[in-house]
């Protein structure tokens, strides 16, 4: 028996959305499992925009089975869809070979030179299966190939083949209402891309139209396998169906009740899985919300099949920083893979849960990531002390577990960008980073790195791979006499008070306390001074003093945070490049 008290964390959007799912599923089908769905098209590398269409409906399926009641969260690969266009930029990838295979469906398309899977779908499908799984999303997958080209969808085929004009004037309503064009930063859904530029030279994105009369079933060739094909005829005693391909000029007669190699088109296919798999809860991208788009339209087609529509979010644009709009079908385009290569699953979940769908947020890969990552940790230690607010506290909670339990996390995690900043510093030697790290705290020593990872491996291939080679931190080999020799005497005093002071500050702390002491000491105030008690000048005599440190030191006006990179030096290293 399902628990039916309402989870206690009410303030959240996903709590809201349950409890929406919940009563409309007891509504339509009492006593079955709960269906939520998401839909992706593996027709090129699967976005971080693509994944907010499955995390929605994870987040909400998960508040679900933590509440007790059975759920499934069905993910439709869209691979029986037709290669649309070669993506830029995909390694081992000929573009004018593989321009060849455009109109085929993407199972019918050669996987990358050297990859080890048997096609293309199944190639892209690979890395987002394995990013799924390390963020924790339970899910049943579905191939549409296989659903198509096993018959599992005949009748449904059949019917809508049947009930054409009746498609055909739900679609007629929307031909002619074409909205004014206008500038978006919302993401094209690959569907509604494919929908716009057509399946062929006549067609239509809901179907051809032609002098045989409408049809919402387009086959693929029997010769050439592409979809640009003309249905020329059909007799619904028989299920006899006529084509002609465009492309190569092959002709057949089949019977559809047997035929297997053709598919919906996208506004009449959408709807009848809804109907099909009893769909109650499934997100759609802004741009489908649209009048005419397909899940505006699909609204009417599902109820020939004797289906209703989900309901569901708009989703809106995520974004990276530093980037614009994203889209799959170019290359290059960061991935969930690509996230989770240099943030902790619990990390990227959040930023997912922490926004309402309709809200767009960014992923960073710059340097904001290490913002990112104060703000989580500040809000970890708020969740642990009791101080968070309820919603932040849904939003944790959603991120760090699911209704299986806790995701695996770093034992000791410490700074983010303390991390990055020893990583850049000891150029991967992980001898000196324990070293380094092991000083942070000395009353409490690290022992070994695996105490900090994965986090320390994923702020590790942060800097190897998001940070230009001339942000690089290179501490100098040898003193920079010149400068050293030019220093004024207040100059000589502050770098005199710094290493008087090593020894007996020697932890992240202590010379966190040391280096922003100095300039007040200088000043004659007491080291601990507030800012509050401080003039303004002090803080113009800190950002001098921390310049001509990161200058001795590495040779730049800026660098790592000052203690971090003063522990990484080391010691003796300090006082020679200081001029001791």
């Amino acid at each position: 028996m399902p628990i039916v008290a309402q989870s206690t964390e009410t303030t959240d959007w996903v709590s809201r959305f349950a409890d929406e799912v919940i009563e409309e599923s007891e509504r339509r089908a009492p006593g079955k499992p709960v269906v939520v769905a998401s839909g992706l098209s593996p027709s090129g590398p699967i976005h971080l925009g693509n994944l907010r269409e499955v995390m929605t409906p994870h987040l909400v399926a998960d508040e679900i089975r933590r509440r007790g009641y059975q759920v499934r969260h069905l993910i439709s690969w869209d691979d029986y869809d037709r290669y649309r266009k070669v993506p830029k930029g995909i390694a081992g990838v000929d573009e004018e070979a593989w321009a060849a295979h455009i109109g085929k469906p993407l199972t019918s398309v050669p996987a990358p030179e050297g990859s080890p899977y048997p096609n293309w779908a199944e190639h892209f499908k690979a890395a987002m299966i394995e990013s799924l799984a390390e963020l924790g999303v339970e899910f049943d997958g579905i191939s549409q190939t296989e659903q198509y080209t096993s018959g599992a969808y005949r009748e449904q085929i059949l019917h809508a083949m049947k009930h054409r004009g009746d498609i055909d004037a739900v679609l007629a309503q929307y031909r002619t209402k074409k909205a004014p064009a206008k500038k978006s930063q919302k993401p094209v859904d690959e569907a509604e891309l494919e929908a716009a530029e057509g399946s062929g030279a006549a067609a239509e994105d809901d179907g051809s139209a032609g002098a045989a009369g409408y049809f919402p079933y387009k086959p693929y060739c029997g010769n050439c396998e592409k979809d640009l094909t003309t249905v020329t005829s059909y007799a619904d005693e028989t299920t006899e169906l006529s084509y002609t391909c465009n492309e190569c000029g092959f002709a057949e007669t089949v019977r559809l009740s047997e035929f297997n190699r053709g598919k919906l088109v996208w506004k009449v296919d959408w709807p009848m899985r809804w109907a099909y798999e009893g769909v109650i809860f499934e997100p759609s991208g802004v741009d489908h919300s649209s009048p005419g788009s397909s899940f505006q339209v699909g609204g009417q087609i599902v109820g020939i099949f004797g289906g209703k529509q989900p309901i569901g979010p708009m989703y809106a644009f995520v974004g990276i920083s530093g980037m614009a709009k994203m889209s799959s079908s170019r290359g290059g385009v960061p991935t969930p893979a690509d996230a989770l290569q240099i943030m902790e699953p619990q990390l990227l979940r959040w930023l997912y849960a922490r926004r309402r769908p309709n809200q767009s947020f960014k992923i960073a890969f710059d340097q904001e990531i290490q913002r990112l990552y104060d703000e989580w940790d500040k809000l970890d230690a708020k969740v642990t002390d009791g101080s968070a607010l309820p919603a932040d506290i849904a939003a944790h909670s959603r991120a760090v577990r699911t209704a299986d339990g806790e995701l695996p996390r770093t034992p000791r995690p410490m700074p983010y960008r303390t991390l990055a900043s020893v990583a850049d510093i000891t150029a991967g030697h992980e001898d000196q980073a324990l070293r380094i790290l092991s000083d942070l705290d000395p009353a409490n020593p690290l022992t070994s790195l695996d105490e900090v990872r994965p986090r320390y491996d994923k702020a590790v291939a942060w800097i190897n791979t998001h940070v230009p080679a001339d942000q690089r931190t290179i501490v100098r080999a040898e003193p920079d006499a010149e400068l050293l020799k030019s220093l004024d005497e207040t100059s000589q005093q502050s770098l005199r008070l710094l290493l008087d002071g090593l020894d007996s500050h020697w932890s992240l702390d202590g010379l966190t306390h040391l280096v922003y002491g100095v300039p007040k000491v200088q000043a004659g105030f007491p080291a601990d001074a507030t800012p509050k008690e401080l003039p303004p000048e002090i803080k113009t005599a800190q950002r001098s003093f921390f310049a001509l440190l990161y200058h001795l030191l590495v040779g730049r006006d800026t660098g790592p945070r000052l203690p971090t990179l003063l522990l990484a030096v080391g010691q003796e290293r300090v006082r020679s490049l200081l001029g001791e």
